[in-house]
């Protein structure tokens, strides 16, 4: 099987990509930064650079790389969090801008060459349902791309639509975060669900390729979240 994985040079998508070579298919990793491409050439996956975000770009890599198997789209950013009464709504386009508007346009161009019974994987964040103050602008950028994945689902049948929720995850994303402050929130989150321990990126890789896999799943919003939905029961 091949893969394409946009956002695929780090954190989540590069676990992914690792997980999809051991077990034996062709990865492309596609990201913007060059400099981080030789963590998934060393892992055996191809590269690509690509602006997720420009529908031209996007179409002739998916023209390059001919007919696939599995789409798997991690693009993220960080924009739009904080207190609804002081947000800066430019801030919240710019979160759209950074994930919702890349994964959609991904998504689109990649029909092109999709086989079909292919599948197409969306990576969410719990931000859409945590009903977490301040976080609002990030309930509505995740919460947005949950909302297409059923109707995703019936539309492009037999092509396959899902999406993979992650709770919080020791990633590249909280490097905005100082080494200490990170620690402590670490720390304070882990106790908070039902885990006892924060995420890491192969914990969401393996729900990745479940999803791509299994055939019988499609229109599905995964929850990979240590059981953050539990933790105030």
């Amino acid at each position: 099987m091949k893969f394409i994985i946009v956002g695929g040079t780090s954190g989540i998508g590069l676990a992914t990509a690792r997980m999809a070579v051991e077990a034996g298919h062709s990865v492309v990793a596609a990201g913007r930064d060059p400099e981080k491409f030789a963590a998934a050439q060393s892992i055996g996956a191809s590269t690509a650079q690509l602006d997720a975000g420009d529908p031209a770009a996007c179409s002739r890599l998916f023209s390059a790389a001919g007919p696939f198997d599995h789409l798997v789209l991690c693009p993220s950013g960080s924009a739009g969090a904080g207190p609804f009464r002081n947000l800066a709504l430019d801030d919240l386009r710019k979160g759209f801008e950074g994930k919702f508007w890349p994964q959609l346009t991904c998504a689109q161009a990649a029909l092109q060459t999709l086989k079909a019974g292919g599948s197409i994987t969306f990576v969410g964040a719990i931000s859409s349902r945590a009903q977490k103050p301040g976080t609002s602008g990030l309930a509505a950028i995740n919460a947005a791309l949950e909302a297409m994945v059923p109707i995703l689902a019936s539309e492009l049948r037999p092509t396959r639509v899902n999406a993979i929720v992650p709770g919080v995850v020791d990633t590249p994303w909280w490097s905005r975060v100082s080494e200490a402050a990170r620690k402590d929130l670490f720390e304070q989150l882990a106790r908070e669900v039902a885990v006892g321990r924060i995420g890491t990126p192969e914990d969401l890789a393996s729900g990745i390729l479940f999803l791509a896999a299994n055939t019988f799943v499609t229109g599905t919003i995964l929850d990979c979240d240590g059981g953050w939905k539990l933790k105030n029961a």
